[in-house]
């Protein structure tokens, strides 16, 4: 049986999608094919302007609407403390505990030389001199919290962040304070998937690196 090309180039584009396998990517096209046109074109429109109405924010690098985001132009928030993040999910799921008032800095990956991922590929030196930066303007960072992921490739990251941050000390201020999340996050498991409580406790439990 021959598959309609129209069909056809939907499930091969579902496919391509994380976690999304030949069955998921067919069920789900499908679906839509009985979805009223009205609810297609806003889905269609959605994906459309995905891209076009985001920017990266120049600061922390976060997924935003302007430049700044809202969190790098909170005056409620400690400028004094940024957290090392591998991903804007990331940023979503510690943001929905409440409890984290300091900046934030994506990295938007992790060094993965399997897959050639290499310190170049992600905003690790944008982050030593966005923290060289803010020492030297009279906005000193005190404490950087490395919450990537603790797989073995966020702790690889996380060393080799600890590393240069130590081997390039900021100019002037005082000195760095760099710590990693620990308690409550299991080794191999995603931050964006951890529930509200285990976050908190990794936050709270974090150990100087």
């Amino acid at each position: 049986m021959k598959i309609p090309k129209a069909i056809q180039n939907l499930i091969e584009s579902f496919e391509r999608l994380p976690g999304v396998g030949p069955k998921s990517a067919q069920r789900l096209t499908y679906y839509l094919l009985h979805v009223p046109q009205g609810e297609l074109d806003k889905f269609a429109n959605a994906l459309e302007f995905l891209k076009k109405d985001t920017i990266l924010c120049s600061y922390c690098y976060m997924i935003a609407e302007t430049d700044p985001c809202d969190i790098c132009t909170s005056s409620d928030r400690d400028n004094s403390v940024l957290c090392v993040v591998e991903q804007p999910l990331d940023v979503i799921a510690l943001e929905k505990n409440g409890k984290y008032k300091g900046k934030y800095h994506v990295l938007h990956g992790k060094i993965d030389p399997l897959n050639n991922i290499g310190p170049e590929e992600i905003f690790i030196n944008q982050l030593i001199a966005r923290v060289k930066k803010a020492n030297t303007n009279g906005h000193a960072i005190s404490e950087i919290i490395l919450a990537t992921n603790p797989t073995m490739e966020g702790e690889a990251t996380a060393m080799y962040i600890s590393k240069q941050l130590k081997v390039n000390p900021p100019v002037g201020g005082s000195k760095v304070k760099i710590t990693r999340i620990g308690r409550g996050l299991p080794i191999g498991a995603d931050l964006e998937y951890a529930d509200e409580i285990t976050l908190q406790r990794a936050m709270e439990g974090r150990m100087d690196y």
